[in-house]
């Protein structure tokens, strides 16, 4: 995808000119039929507006029948209801329909274990969705531009993700929420500075929203800091190679993962049930290659696919171990195991008893300090703003962590199968029992060991080891979690 080309010279030329080219894009993409019946997501900023005067400007030509949703998070307060003013003046200045909803974000995020972020982002596709079925229309437009999915770019390859993660979003997708529901980005190709000279040029009103320019986010560190530094210091056109980058790995990505369902569907059709032999069958193709001679990249995608059916979390690091050993059984979620068969199949057996000790003692970190008892031991915790932290010089065994990398609510428990961790200074997260062997820690003791891990069940502390990498205190840390123990009695 490359970012759109500015073109004309006065305020209506630019105005004039934009609307051409997002007209050429709905053709030439084929994102909306002549007469359809289109629901827009508008938030009251300066893009989904824009999207909104686009879309209405070209409505009358392709015989549109456009519609507007707005969904107020209630995170915002008062700033979230003059968006929704906003929003409600424009539709009636334009004469569109107008579907609102409203949900508590933060409390939903509370019950259902959830980041904010995640939360928001289930109830407005929800809202979406169901207003979509409502208004009879499977077409949902999103303001989504070119300088999002450079923001996206960065976002996903700092958590690792993988050629389809990297490809960023598409034109047209399915929503989350209904997958008869399409989500459509007119304004994919074109940068935000574009879409702003637009709103000037042509008067439209929109709402800034102050989140945006708060560094507490890492997206928003991304747009105010890393990539003007790589502007400035780097390329210039940073922005143009990402996207050019993206819609490379995303096409490689779409042949890799199409390969990989062609081939894993004729294996099922054509090879025995498990526990048979998996030789050919007679009427099998000769077409089908062997897993192991399958082309690297397509072998994890086999895999991949048949962990995501099994509902097993597939990891990089768990999937190479598959790809590299035959037979080997490897413990996930729920104490499963796994092993991958010569075929390339992956098989799971039930649970099996290890006489782990399963005990466990969730707590919230309310006040600034506290303590719990789990074991034979006493927990003591206190949290404190970075700037008056030191550590103490004579002190009980302690921890201390980045207290918002935490989150509010910790369990302690004891190591069970399948649990991996990632060290200080370690790349990635390993098996814990590995760990064990290579400190050379007596099974017995393994299993009284006390670990502590968030509330989404990532292991940020085990007794006797290092703490984690992704909780360490790092300068831009802002508050410290401390965590001492003893034995009690002691």
């Amino acid at each position: 995808m490359q970012l759109a080309r500015r073109r004309g010279n006065g305020n209506n030329d630019g105005v004039n000119d934009l609307l051409q080219r997002v007209e050429s894009v709905v053709n030439r993409r084929k994102l909306f039929s002549r007469g359809k019946n289109i629901l827009i997501a508008v938030s009251g900023g300066v893009d989904s507006m824009v999207l909104v005067e686009v879309l209405n400007q070209l409505a009358s030509k392709y015989r549109w029948r456009i519609a507007l949703a707005h969904f107020n998070h209630q995170l915002r307060g008062r700033a979230g209801q003059l968006d929704e003013k906003l929003v409600r003046l424009t539709a009636k200045k334009l004469n569109l329909p107008l579907y609102t909803g409203r949900a508590n974000v933060a409390q939903y995020a509370r019950r259902a274990k959830l980041s904010i972020e995640m939360a928001a982002r289930k109830l407005r596709h929800e809202f979406l969705a169901q207003t979509a079925r409502a208004q009879k229309t499977d077409a949902v437009a999103l303001a989504h531009h070119a300088d999002d999915q450079v923001e996206l770019f960065f976002l996903r390859l700092f958590r690792g993700a993988g050629g389809e993660g990297l490809a960023g979003m598409k034109w047209q997708s399915a929503s989350p929420a209904d997958s008869r529901i399409k989500l459509v980005r007119p304004l994919l190709g074109f940068a935000k500075h574009e879409l702003l000279e637009f709103a000037q040029a042509g008067n439209v009103k929109f709402r800034q929203d102050q989140t945006n320019f708060s560094t507490e986010f890492l997206r928003n560190r991304i747009r105010h800091k890393l990539l003007p530094r790589l502007k400035q210091d780097y390329s210039p056109g940073i922005a143009r190679a990402v996207l050019r980058l993206m819609n490379i790995v995303g096409a490689e990505a779409e042949h890799v993962a199409e390969c990989a369902r062609h081939w894993l569907r004729d294996f099922r059709r054509f090879s025995p049930p498990t526990g048979k032999s998996r030789g050919r069958r007679k009427n099998a193709p000769m077409a089908i290659q062997s897993f192991t001679v399958l082309p690297l990249a397509v072998q994890r995608k086999v895999l991949q696919l048949q962990l995501t059916e099994m509902g097993v979390q597939p990891d990089f690091d768990l999937i190479e171990e598959l790809r590299v050993a035959v037979g080997q059984w490897v413990t996930v979620e729920n104490g499963r195991s796994i092993a991958r068969e010569a075929s390339g199949e992956v098989i799971c057996r039930k649970p099996m008893a290890h006489g782990f000790d399963l005990a466990e003692c969730p707590w919230q970190l309310t006040g600034r300090a506290g303590h719990v008892f789990f074991g034979s031991r006493k927990f003591c915790w206190q949290l404190k703003a970075k700037k008056n932290f030191a550590l103490p010089r004579k002190q009980l065994p302690s921890e201390f962590f980045d207290a918002d990398r935490i989150g509010k609510r910790i369990v302690l428990r004891h190591w069970r199968a399948g649990d991996r961790f990632q060290p200080m200074g370690f790349k990635s997260a390993v098996k814990l029992q590995d760990l064990f062997v290579n400190a050379k820690i007596p099974a017995a003791q393994r299993r009284r060991l006390v670990l502590a891990a968030t509330e989404a069940g990532e292991v940020f502390w085990v007794e006797g080891l290092r703490i984690g990498e992704k909780f360490k205190i790092l300068p831009e840390t802002k508050r410290v979690f401390g965590l001492k123990w003893s034995e009690i009695g002691a």
